[in-house]
């Protein structure tokens, strides 16, 4: 069966593709595709005003566009200093088209006279999952860390070269993708939507 990531981002099906082994580890012959798959699929607006608003937006519109089970998902970096930006506007944060090293760049400025124990942060994502005409379940993880002075790392993507676990020490982007994927904002969310998921396929499956 076909399950949509509502995604252009290859990173973030690859990482999808890793927490499906990691979390619905049965073989159900699934097939995860991106959006790349639909060039013709009109643009979301993600004009919601939380991570779950725009995540459930997503979900439905490409549900109801391809007929097919959506996962997606909407994350961000909530900086505790910066009174929660950039938030909901991470990927553009610094424009509508903003490049992840122009993101970086705004968000070191603005955070320049920031001393490191005041530089506190987490990662936020809300997955949400939907079938034509209805969303299932969305399901919200976090993870915790600082923001560093200067990229590090040459691993993921957006914020990752900035965001230290400080249990690890170690940015995202420093850590082998196995070990992010497993501790990520985004897996703690896939790990509470693992069982809807996996029940949704099973009632698929007997279609």
């Amino acid at each position: 069966m076909k399950i949509i990531i509502a995604t252009h981002n290859i990173g973030k099906l690859q990482e999808m593709n890793f927490l499906f082994t990691e979390f619905i580890p049965k073989n159900y012959n699934i097939n995860l595709v991106s959006l790349n798959k639909y060039p013709d699929i009109p643009e979301v607006i993600e004009d919601g005003d939380s991570f779950q608003a725009n995540a459930e937006k997503k979900a439905l519109f490409t549900a109801n566009y391809t007929g097919e089970m959506v996962i997606a998902d909407d994350s961000g970096l909530v900086v505790d200093a910066l009174n929660g930006e950039p938030g909901i506007f991470s990927s553009r944060y610094s424009g509508e088209n903003a490049t992840d090293e122009q993101n970086i760049e705004k968000l070191l400025e603005n955070l320049k006279d920031i001393p490191e124990e005041l530089r506190t942060a987490h990662f936020a994502c809300v997955i949400s999952i939907a079938t034509p005409n209805n969303i299932i379940g969305s399901f919200k993880g976090i993870c915790n860390g600082i923001i560093g002075t200067k990229p590090q790392g040459d691993n993921g993507f957006g914020y990752d070269p900035l965001f230290i676990r400080t249990d690890i020490g170690k940015t995202f982007a420093e850590l082998p993708h196995d070990v992010k994927n497993r501790i990520s904002h985004r897996a703690r969310a896939f790990e509470k939507a693992a069982s809807l998921i996996e029940k949704n396929i099973k009632l698929i499956e007997k279609i």
